[in-house]
């Protein structure tokens, strides 16, 4: 019995210790060898998830603000063709209807094959401080990558589109100077020139990285959110050139030369109006809080300015018109668009008040004081109204609304370049002198040249009988009802 009981005790001790080493053996705080491979790997598959999350959030960016901008384009042409188009045509007579439309559908057609051949180069590639260079002819190594130097988060492709439409709408608004009395060939060509020599030098200097007027690269740094020393001061001074160059109209003063239609100039600065929300916040060049603030500016001048207009004319006449009314809001667009990008609501409005008040006194007591046939007062809303805004742009800019001069930790660089400062002030001041000289110069020697080649006016008969009829052989109206 002794001894079978020691035996069933020593089999009990080696099947205790069987069991407290296969115990060991499964414990769990020795983990198997795949778990410790997984831990190594888990900080990789996190980083890669948060890359493909960023990759997302930028693609969304992207095709948000890359249909702003396309849809800020489009807003632009329609300025040109219709606005621009049933504006000025209604302003003239029956006549010159067709003849004054074909002019701004024209230069749709000129200037985007120009564009493209030269124009956006010679605009926005790295050239010198007054032009830019010939990388892009032909639109070479412009495709869907974005230009980080322009707008880093749209294809270089809707950059050059939008810019386009700018180019289109300047040399559209000179016509209004000399309409009813140009030669059509005279104005294709003399246009073809003058985008080249006026407006693409403008264009680089003021918005072409290392231009001489650029905000952040150029010599003196001058603010120009969306045209006004590029697009109006430019189309305006060369309108009152070519107005003076031409001579009056037959007939004028003295002669009664009434719109022939103020209804169809009403619905043209209404889709100007409209399509203006494109030009200047569209120039933010994205779907963000700049584009809201400079749609609120483009607004709030307009309002003001067309007020401005109205409440001056009705003291001096008596009574408001329509014309006055829809001219004011146009004189307010122009005079908001330098500063849309830049200034709050309250500072917009003053900007508007001022430009229609001012606008309408050039309009009505200067054009008349010193005789000149500005026929659809191009100089007189667009270069003063320009003027007016580039310079006011330098009195109430301010970096909370556009940070341009901030540096890259966001601290406001010492230049004393924004915020009302007088030095702003001073450079706005030489950015008008230099986009009046380049216009005033350039475009009398333009339009000696053409005249030597093709002659820009058509003779009395032609005048008399209306450029619908004798330049393009057709009509907008029976004259003889």
């Amino acid at each position: 019995m002794r001894k079978l009981l020691v035996r069933f005790g020593t089999v009990c001790f080696i099947l205790l210790i069987f069991a407290i080493g296969g115990g060991c053996a499964q414990s769990p705080g020795m983990p198997p060898a795949p778990a410790a491979a997984n831990t190594t790997s888990a900080p990789s598959n996190v980083d890669a998830r948060i890359q493909a999350l960023e990759q997302q959030v930028a693609q969304a960016q992207s095709a948000g603000d890359n249909s702003w901008v396309l849809v800020s384009s489009a807003l632009v042409l329609l300025m040109t063709g219709p606005g621009l188009a049933l504006f000025y045509g209604g302003l003239v007579r029956k006549k010159n209807v067709l003849a004054t439309m074909m002019q701004s559908f024209m230069l749709m057609a000129v200037i985007t094959v120009l564009w493209a051949l030269f124009g956006y180069s010679l605009c926005f590639h790295e050239g010198n401080r007054i032009i830019g260079g010939l990388r892009y002819h032909f639109l070479h190594h412009v495709g869907g990558e974005p230009n980080a130097n322009y707008a880093p988060t749209i294809p270089q492709q809707s950059y050059m589109l939008f810019q386009l439409m700018f180019a289109i709408i300047t040399p559209a608004l000179i016509t209004g100077a000399f309409a009813e009395r140009m030669k059509f060939s005279a104005l294709c060509i003399f246009m073809i020139l003058w985008s080249i020599f006026v407006y693409d030098p403008m264009a680089h200097m003021v918005w072409g990285v290392g231009g001489l007027l650029n905000a952040t690269s150029g010599i003196i740094p001058t603010l120009d959110f969306a045209g006004g020393t590029v697009v109006h001061i430019t189309s305006g001074v060369s309108a009152l050139v070519c107005a003076l160059y031409l001579g009056k109209r037959v007939g004028f003063p003295h002669e009664p030369m009434p719109p022939h239609s103020v209804v169809l100039s009403f619905i043209g600065a209404c889709l100007l109006w409209v399509g203006w929300f494109g030009f200047n916040a569209g120039s933010a060049l994205a779907a963000g809080s700049l584009a809201s603030s400079a749609f609120v500016a483009t607004q709030l001048g307009a309002a003001a300015a067309a007020l401005g207009w109205v409440a001056a004319e009705w003291v001096r006449n008596k009574r408001p018109s329509v014309l006055g009314a829809i001219s004011g809001a146009v004189a307010g667009l122009v005079a908001i668009t330098p500063a849309s990008g830049f200034v709050g609501p309250m500072p917009a409005l003053a900007i508007g008040v001022v430009a229609g008040v001012v606008c309408y006194l050039m309009v009505s007591s200067v054009k008349r004081k010193f005789g000149y046939d500005d026929s659809l007062d191009a100089f007189g809303v667009h270069g003063i109204g320009g003027t007016v805004g580039a310079l006011l742009t330098g009195v109430f800019a301010a970096s909370v609304i556009n940070p341009v001069f901030k540096d890259s930790s966001g601290r406001v660089l010492p230049s004393g370049l924004i915020d009302g400062h007088p030095g702003q002030i001073v450079n706005q001041l030489i950015a008008v002198v230099i986009a009046w000289a380049l216009a005033a110069i350039v475009t009398f020697i333009l339009l000696k040249i053409v005249d030597l080649i093709v002659g820009v006016r058509v003779d009395v008969e032609q005048e008399i009988q209306g450029l619908d009829l004798t330049q393009h052989g057709e009509e907008a109206y029976n004259l003889e009802v």
